[in-house]
């Protein structure tokens, strides 16, 4: 069943806002994915809490404005799994004022960080985990590296 902010499993409850939002949209993706809920859950929640501790301010505010659970499709339908996201390169782009990190056709970041080098990191962890690759573009667009994992 996926959860929305109004929701979602009580363990969730005493999580601050942003990182139960999170914990939300990771673990609804999880389960789109084939995971068990009861795997989904602990899963998603430590990787939204590292999320937090690792983004900066600006990544934070983005999110908790523009970031949203993936809400429940038609009369809580399961939504369309997505298997090929997992098979996309990743990408560290220029992105309003700092870098961002995003799937190859993703029409919006995953993560978006004030430094250059933090975004790199996260993008290399991400690239690593899936096993794709890794293409780092300077500021002009160009590209400056690319990483296989």
């Amino acid at each position: 069943m996926p959860w929305t902010m109004d929701d979602y499993p009580s363990s969730l409850k005493n999580l601050d806002k942003v990182v139960r939002k999170k914990t939300i949209d990771i673990a609804n993706s999880m389960i789109d994915e084939g995971y068990k809920e009861d795997q989904a859950i602990p899963i998603a929640t430590s990787q939204a809490k590292e999320w937090y501790n690792n983004a900066g301010h600006r990544e934070i505010n983005e999110y908790e404005k523009n970031g949203k659970p993936s809400e429940r499709s038609e009369a809580g339908r399961k939504h369309e799994s997505n298997p090929e996201r997992l098979r996309e390169a990743e990408q560290v782009v220029a992105h309003e004022g700092g870098w961002a990190v995003k799937s190859n056709n993703a029409k919006r970041p995953s993560d978006v960080f004030d430094e250059k080098d933090d975004a790199i990191k996260r993008g290399r962890e991400i690239a690593n985990n899936k096993g794709t690759k890794l293409t780092i573009y300077k500021q002009d667009g160009s590209v400056q590296e690319e990483q296989l994992y």
